[in-house]
């Protein structure tokens, strides 16, 4: 299972709409604990890559940062299933994609690194559920 906060959720769709039509990328950065990943923070990969139909970052710029619990980043077409690409190129725990047009709980989807769909559970602060 992987949990995010709303409010980091709503952060990642506001890079997304603002790459549109280019991909966007980011690290998550958080800790897993009794087989749940919570994802805390996000961080911008330096000197990422951000195109039509590919988004690229250096994995050698963050060796040794046990922080970082994975990646996300936003396929323009809304297909949220990650393709071979993004499995061959799967960073940390958890992979996530969003989805044009990024909004509401149905643009999103977690992954663990052999594809397969992980239970993702969006938070609110002041709930801590939502």
């Amino acid at each position: 299972m992987v949990q995010i906060p709303w409010e980091l959720l709503d952060a990642i769709y506001a890079g997304a709409k603002q790459l549109y039509p280019r991909e966007s990328f980011l690290l998550l950065r958080g800790k897993k604990k009794k087989g749940v990943v919570y994802v805390s923070d996000l961080v911008l990969a330096p000197f990422a890559v951000h195109g039509e139909g590919f988004a690229h970052f250096n994995p050698y710029m963050f060796s040794g940062d046990f922080s970082l619990v994975g990646t996300v980043h936003s396929h323009p077409s809304g297909n949220i299933n990650p393709s071979h690409v993004d499995l061959n190129y799967f960073f940390g725990r958890v992979l996530m994609i969003v989805g044009y047009p990024f909004e509401g709980e149905n643009c999103v989807a977690a992954y663990g690194s052999e594809g397969e769909k992980l239970p993702l559970q969006i938070t609110d602060e002041k709930t801590k559920k939502r």
